[in-house]
Formats: C-alpha cells, sequence, structure tokens
C-alpha cells in the first residue's frame, strides 16, 4: 500500500469515527430540554458541515493522480484540524 492509499485509510477511519461522536451528541442534543436542544442543535449543524468538507476534501484527494494529492492533502489535514478542534468543542460543551 502507497502512501497516499495509507493516509487515505487513516483519513476514513477518523472521519469514521468522528461521524460516531456526533451522533452520539445528537443523541444528547434530542434528550435535552427545548431551549438547550436548540443551542445543541446549533452545534451538531457546525459539525455536520465540518464533517461534510471534510469528507469533499478526502475524495478531491482520491481522485487526484501524481503528486497533486500531496497538495490536497494540506487543506484536508487543515479541515480535519477544525473538525477534531469543533468536536471537542462540543463535547465539552454537551458535558
Amino acid at each position: 500500500m502507497g502512501m497516499k492509499e495509507a493516509y487515505e485509510k487513516k483519513i476514513d477511519a477518523q472521519l469514521d469515527e468522528w461521524k460516531v461522536e456526533i451522533d452520539k451528541l445528537k443523541a444528547k442534543a434530542d434528550k435535552a430540554e427545548a431551549d438547550a436542544q436548540i443551542k445543541y442543535h446549533k452545534h451538531i449543524e457546525d459539525l455536520r458541515a465540518k464533517q461534510e468538507a471534510a469528507r469533499e476534501r478526502l475524495v478531491e484527494l482520491k481522485e487526484a493522480g501524481g503528486d497533486a494529492w500531496e497538495d490536497l492533502k494540506a487543506g484536508l489535514d487543515n479541515a480535519l484540524k477544525s473538525l477534531g478542534d469543533a468536536v471537542k468543542s462540543a463535547t465539552s460543551y454537551f458535558k
């Protein structure tokens, strides 16, 4: 397996892990009081948007040929950092 394929598998696994975390947060939000639900669901919408942006960048990277994937890797890394930070923040907020 090449570096690109290994990186893709790593990112897929990380995105799947964060999806589970976001789903758990949504379940907590659904059980919250009405006022809190509004705030929680706003956080979840933001997380889903960041998650979708990261998935889109991963698709671009997977479709990139040759050395072009290296150029796309930086953008994907930034999207993943943003999503990871947002998941941590939301997890803390929901406690």
